[in-house]
């Protein structure tokens, strides 16, 4: 099958791939459109995965006051190039992140920001709940893991689900991001501040 310029152009704006990968995956797949795009997306995300170790020190800072100005959140996220930090998609995903902090009021980044002494604490609560279970030792094992779980999904920012698309974390998220920019990016911190409350979370 012969792969027109139309076809590459269409995939290329799809999965923000280069216009020989684009046309290197289209003649793999004999022009089956959704399989070269599969391929794409499986080729980035194993790419992005090779640039988590990557310095990453530009970005940008977010921020998204909910209407009524009675909460807001702010979020750091950092890239490789200024280039990057001035793209839509960046500047997407950032904005997305403060919505995040808003929304889903996480607590901490990710689990190496959970203090030792409040993840012991987390542990041992569970452990209490589960005391007089009478269950056995590997079923109550596999009861404690499942609940601190559920902890870290609901204050780890990068373990939440992403409130504009629950099947999919906001580590999954960014690392998406990444496949399409090419450039490694983290959250370094962020705050949620409420109208009333004593103070900001802010990891």
């Amino acid at each position: 099958m012969a792969i027109s310029a139309e076809m590459i152009k269409e995939l290329r704006a799809q999965t923000g791939a280069g216009v020989l990968d684009c046309k290197k995956a289209l003649e793999e797949t004999s022009g089956d459109f959704d399989k070269a795009a599969d391929r794409l997306r499986q080729k980035g995300l194993a790419a992005a995965a090779k640039k988590a170790e990557r310095a990453a020190h530009e970005g940008l800072v977010g921020t998204y006051v909910h209407t009524g100005s009675k909460v807001a959140g702010m979020v750091e996220v950092n890239c490789e190039t200024d280039f990057v930090a001035r793209t839509d998609a960046f500047q997407t995903l950032v904005r997305d992140l403060a919505m995040q902090v808003v929304a889903a009021r996480p607590t901490y980044v990710s689990r190496a920001d959970i203090p030792a002494d409040v993840l012991a604490a987390k542990q041992a609560e569970f452990m209490a709940e589960m005391a007089d279970s009478g269950k056995p030792a590997d079923m109550l094992q596999r009861i404690v893991e499942g609940k601190a779980d559920k902890f870290f999904q609901e204050t780890l920012l990068l373990e939440q689900p992403f409130i504009k698309d629950p099947s999919v974390t906001i580590n999954d998220l960014i690392t998406q991001t990444i496949a399409k920019l090419g450039e490694n990016i983290k959250v370094r911190r962020f705050a949620r501040l409420e109208v009333g409350e004593d103070s900001g979370q802010a990891a």
